[in-house]
């Protein structure tokens, strides 16, 4: 599987795409078990081309020259306010700091920082982890380092959770390093065995069609989600406990019927992920409006992450076509998950 590209002399890049969580999530910020995919839909590219200084460019998007107030405040509306340059700085300092703790021996090198996406921003499908695994890629072939898969994702949850002070879990980071459909267990005893959970590829094929629907414009940042859950957590809310524990074991079964062929028991296990997720947690009343509209039609509906898409089933291209035009009207962008 070929994660980095470019001369390690002079040009490296980095790529990563979007991913959708199709069950079990929040729970990964718990040490509970997630069903994830990435979409290749979507992708976010870092280069790093060697320079006499080390620079970080400014992406078009967070340019601070705006023509009035009216213009700054419709690029926040579309853009939010976070951008990637953090992003890739805190990567770069996790990087250097590994490689000292691991015994890599740098050599002096400097670079330019270049980054784009195609992620839509802040609406639930991973496009600053995506920025972060791109950037890591990119290092590792600049300086021709290898780091192994399993301990990628530690390092990028640390770039945003130990650096940036992002809530965050690792399901995101999991499957954007090992790619396609990914089942994990990220229990406190693997963990503490092993450093890392246990990460198990799946054969994509086994999956049913799907859609994905997401709001044209960002909407809340996904750490501030996580961040108000994880304090009821620590002050040992039973519902909430009682209800991520639910939405861990909806992971695990529906590993199962994807193995077994059976797509409907698969559906609607996404399904109560969304009314469990509901249940402790805000959503917003466009999520809820696109979910209920896809259901109307026979689909399931599923947040991918923290807001702002849906992820469901559909039986048939028609039922695709049928959903499509539904949430078109609710201002949906709607699209068919390319997953391989």
């Amino acid at each position: 599987m070929s994660k980095v590209s470019g001369s390690p002399t002079t040009l490296a890049v980095g790529h990563a795409y979007a991913r959708a969580g199709l069950l079990g999530n929040p729970s990964d910020v718990y040490h509970g078990r997630v069903l994830s995919v990435v979409l290749r839909n979507f992708q976010a590219t870092v280069s790093l081309e060697e320079s006499s200084d080390l620079r970080i460019e400014s992406h078009a998007l967070e340019e601070d020259v705006f023509h009035d107030m009216e213009d700054l405040a419709d690029s926040v509306r579309r853009q939010g306010y976070y951008g990637g340059r953090r992003l890739i700085k805190a990567t770069v300092k996790v990087f250097h700091e590994y490689c000292k703790e691991a015994g890599h021996t740098l050599p002096i090198r400097s670079f330019t920082a270049r980054y784009r996406s195609s992620i839509p921003r802040q609406v639930g499908l991973a496009g600053s982890s995506a920025i972060i695994t791109a950037t890591l890629r990119a290092l590792m072939s600049f300086f021709q380092v290898e780091i192994p898969l399993a301990i990628q994702p530690n390092l990028i949850l640390s770039a945003e959770f130990d650096e940036l002070g992002i809530t965050a879990g690792l399901m995101d980071r999991v499957v954007q390093v090992f790619e396609g459909l990914v089942y994990m267990d990220l229990s406190t005893e693997l963990m503490g065995e092993r450093g890392h959970g246990a990460y198990e590829s799946m054969d994509t094929e086994v999956l049913p069609r799907m859609y994905l629907a997401h709001h044209p414009t960002p909407t809340k940042v996904s750490g501030q989600l996580h961040s108000d859950l994880r304090t009821r957590w620590e002050q040992g809310d039973q519902e909430v406990r009682d209800t991520v524990e639910r939405i861990a074991d909806l992971a695990s079964e529906g590993r199962s019927a994807l193995l077994a062929g059976d797509h409907e028991t698969f559906s609607s296990l996404m399904n109560e992920n969304f009314a469990l997720r509901q249940r402790i947690m805000q959503i917003s009343e466009w999520d809820l409006a696109v979910a209920a509209a896809a259901r109307s039609l026979g689909a399931s509906a599923k947040l991918t992450g923290s807001g702002g898409a849906i992820i469901g089933v559909v039986e048939t291209e028609d039922m695709f076509d049928e959903v499509r035009e539904k949430l078109d009207a609710l201002g949906a962008k709607v699209v068919e998950p390319v997953t391989t």
